[in-house]
């Protein structure tokens, strides 16, 4: 039996998970998701594994055995087990889509966000340890990371770029995909190397949520993400990336992230229905998953030439929002939310490593 996730599927977007739990990869409940909800993928960050571990008591077993393990050292070795047991689940799909779907993904410590050398070097040692092939390796679209980034796709890492909000951070990472394939290319090697670009789109409606009327609540993000998408299907359009497809590359693909919907005035599945696009990701909590599968509608795809979008941003633009300077804030903001949770999962694991002792 069908429903609004599986049609939204079929027309060419993929649907991911953006959640995990132990309980959840245990159990039967990533395959149901996989049935109820077409999902081809899951995505985690360090306050999705915060939230996981605090939560419940599935680690404790794993983090009293640790020994003299670093939490640092715990948390990934947790991480990695739990993501093999949602890869395991999505094998089936990375094979039979060639490696187009079925991706994980584990983020590098959120303490490295301004490191470039350090990123690589967690990056290829995570890449090593888990030895999935498909895994991505998740970086942060700062600076810092862009540049890991290029490193990482010329030797040959899957990689997740994430906390990129604006149009420009958006092709800083694709061009940054870009080069390393270009380098990839001159020095002889296979192109085979995925990648997707994250978008965060909520957090702009909830930064601004206050200082706008009305008529303008939950209209920023979207905005911006139109902009975004022009900016992709540019790239897609361009003789640069078609070169590469020509020798064998793969699209470095859009993926909507932060998309459950904050506004509780707002309908639940407002991100899901405004994003639909052919050839891009969209990652959502399990909670709008099911809102979508349930009632949510499969609207036209997203339009670059949409008038009403230019309105919007010039609205915004009026009462003092610009984009690429919000974007920035929005970034280190994001950055500094994930170094919060880091740290307390950290001390988390620390403390239960106490226990035990």
């Amino acid at each position: 039996m069908t429903n609004p996730a599986h049609d939204l599927s079929r027309s060419g977007q993929s649907l991911w998970l953006d959640s995990i739990t132990r309980a959840l990869v245990q159990s039967d409940g990533l395959q149901k998701l996989v049935t109820e909800c077409g999902i081809s993928g899951l995505t985690s960050n360090p306050t999705i594994f915060e939230h996981a571990i605090r939560n419940s008591h599935d680690y404790d077993a794993a983090i009293r055995s640790s020994g003299g393990q670093t939490p640092e050292e715990v948390f990934f070795d947790l991480a990695i087990d739990d993501l093999r047991d949602a890869a395991r689940v999505f094998a089936p799909v990375h094979r039979r889509t060639r490696g187009v779907d079925g991706w994980v993904s584990l983020e590098v410590s959120p303490l490295l966000a301004e490191d470039a050398d350090q990123t690589i070097s967690q990056a290829l040692s995570l890449h090593h340890r888990a030895e999935l092939p498909n895994l991505f390796i998740k970086v942060p679209g700062t600076p810092a990371g862009v540049i890991a980034l290029e490193e990482l796709v010329y030797r040959g890492i899957p990689v997740n770029v994430t906390l990129l909000f604006s149009p420009s951070q958006y092709r800083a990472a694709a061009h940054a995909y870009l080069r390393g394939l270009e380098r990839r290319l001159d020095a002889g090697m296979d192109l085979d190397v995925s990648s997707v670009a994250s978008v965060f789109i909520s957090r702009w409606d909830v930064k601004v949520a206050a200082q706008v009327p009305e008529e303008l609540r939950n209209q920023f993000g979207l905005a911006v993400a139109g902009e975004v998408y022009g900016a992709y299907r540019a790239l897609l359009e361009s003789p640069r990336q078609q070169r590469l497809w020509n020798a064998g590359a793969r699209p470095q693909r859009l993926l909507w992230a932060s998309t459950g919907t904050k506004d509780p005035a707002a309908s639940d599945v407002l991100y899901m229905e405004n994003l639909a696009a052919p050839l891009t990701v969209n990652t959502a909590p399990e909670a709008t998953l099911r809102a979508f599968a349930d009632h949510g509608r499969v609207l036209l795809p997203m339009d670059i030439h949409d008038p009403a979008r230019s309105s919007v941003l010039q609205r915004f633009a009026k009462r003092g929002f610009e984009v690429e300077s919000l974007g920035m804030e929005l970034q280190r903001e994001g950055a500094a939310a994930f170094v919060k949770s880091w740290n307390a999962l950290l001390q988390g694991i620390a403390q239960r490593q106490e226990v035990a002792a």
